[in-house]
């Protein structure tokens, strides 16, 4: 019995693999659904891009038809007379192929050209943002992983100092100077200590299976663990957080790529105003077959074929003045554009703020409730020794352990908040795939 023990307790050792934070993020970023959507939308840009100066080639096509007919036909001649006949047979072959070629369109294969480098940016923007916010995502579940564990960690705690109170209780009571209120409150007590942590083992399989969704892994929530401890950068400046993130965040980069996008649609709608000057050649090939004709004049074969060039212009004189309301459209995009890059910035620069004092905040609460545990922590054990020498009451003992719960929650959710706004500060300056 004791070696079947010994194996499952191994198998389950080893089952239940450390999962590293770093790891996690691999996986994610390697197979989430966001992520591999958003790669998606940048490969087109990219396919776009590598094609651009296909603007400047010509066109080339080829086509050939070949009909064949069966005609009933009737003629009246000049003198008279009448000449007719049915299912006449004929068939026609009809190739050509032919060249156009656009040589000035008032530079709109120009813009069109330079339009696909800065979509392939903004593809390539999109894509990092969706990055960036996929790892935040891991990150938060994964320390909210270790933060419900920390709190396992404190029910433990309670637990034991139920166990431990209800056993005194109990003792109590048999020697005489105890009261069995005492000892039903203690395991009234105890089993919501045990109920709570239930509890919280189901919301860290939760949690847990947020994870693998993130990571899109085939691994399930009971194979793997993840540690309990979360560590935190206290030293992080605001000024590191602001300088240089017009470029690094992707919400602004991709804003002021808009901006280019709205430009070069502005220049490609003006080239309308231009005439547009174009070459084009084609060789024909047409072949006639008749079986029989009514008139003797007619031919029973005729073919043609041969090849033309030619340049053409074409000037707009009046279009009931689209080009100029696309181009005044246009103007406006432009404009929308920038002022979405200025609020963008605003709100960018806002957050980091908030961010940045929300950071500051949970330092000092942290602070404050590193030092409430210890004072908790002291007050439970001299209640406990005083209420074994019957010198404090069994309220007493359970509000100081009130106490005690309520600083390990405070002091868990502080650790957990400061690590949220660490975090946030390095979304928003687009760095946070780099510090984890």
């Amino acid at each position: 019995m004791g070696v079947v023990y010994i194996l499952c307790h191994c198998g389950m050792a080893h089952a239940q693999r450390v999962l590293t934070l770093d790891e996690a993020i691999a996986t994610a970023l390697q197979n989430n659904y966001n992520i591999q959507i958003a790669k998606n939308d940048s490969l087109v840009a990219a396919i776009d891009y590598s094609y651009r100066n296909a603007v400047f080639l010509p066109s080339v096509n080829a086509e050939a038809t070949r009909t064949f007919n069966n005609n009933s036909q009737r003629q009246t001649l000049a003198d008279g007379t009448e000449r007719k006949s049915s299912h006449i047979p004929s068939n026609n072959l009809q190739a050509s192929i032919g060249l156009d070629w656009i040589l000035f369109d008032g530079l709109r294969m120009f813009a069109t050209r330079d339009k696909a480098k800065v979509l392939l940016e903004a593809g390539s923007y999109t894509a990092k943002e969706q990055v960036i916010n996929t790892v935040a995502q891991v990150v938060n579940t994964y320390y909210n992983i270790a933060r419900q564990q920390q709190l396992v960690r404190a029910t433990d705690v309670q637990i034991k100092l139920n166990k431990d109170r209800a056993k005194l209780a109990q003792y109590k009571l048999e020697i005489g100077s105890g009261a069995k209120p005492d000892v039903l409150q203690s395991k009234v007590d105890l089993n919501e200590q045990i109920a709570l942590k239930m509890q919280q083992e189901t919301l860290i399989g939760q949690l847990k299976e947020q994870l693998v969704q993130a990571m899109n892994s085939s691994v399930r929530e009971h194979e793997f663990e993840v540690p309990d401890t979360i560590p935190l950068n206290k030293f992080i400046a605001l000024g590191d957080i602001q300088d240089g993130i017009e470029k690094t965040n992707p919400t602004l980069s991709l804003a002021r790529t808009n901006i280019d996008v709205a430009q070069y649609t502005l220049k490609e709608t003006k080239a309308g105003l231009w005439p547009t000057i174009s070459f084009g050649t084609a060789y024909n090939y047409n072949r006639t077959v008749n079986r029989r004709v009514l008139n003797n004049f007619s031919t029973l074969f005729n073919q043609l074929n041969g090849y033309n060039y030619g340049f053409t212009a074409s000037v707009p004189i009046f279009n009931q003045f689209r080009v100029r309301r696309q181009i005044r459209q246009d103007k406006l995009n432009v404009n929308m554009q920038e002022l979405n890059y200025d609020n963008q910035k605003s709100l960018v620069y806002l957050s980091v703020i908030n961010a940045f004092k929300d950071y500051q905040q949970q330092q000092k609460l942290l602070r404050l409730e590193e030092e409430s545990i210890q004072l908790a922590e002291e007050n439970v054990g001299i209640v406990f020794e005083t209420y074994k020498l019957g010198a404090a009451t069994l309220v007493q003992l359970r509000e100081a352990q009130l106490s005690l719960a309520m600083a390990y929650d405070r002091l868990i959710a502080a650790r957990y908040n400061l690590k949220l706004s660490e975090t946030e500060l390095l979304r928003l300056k687009g760095d946070i795939v780099k510090s984890n």
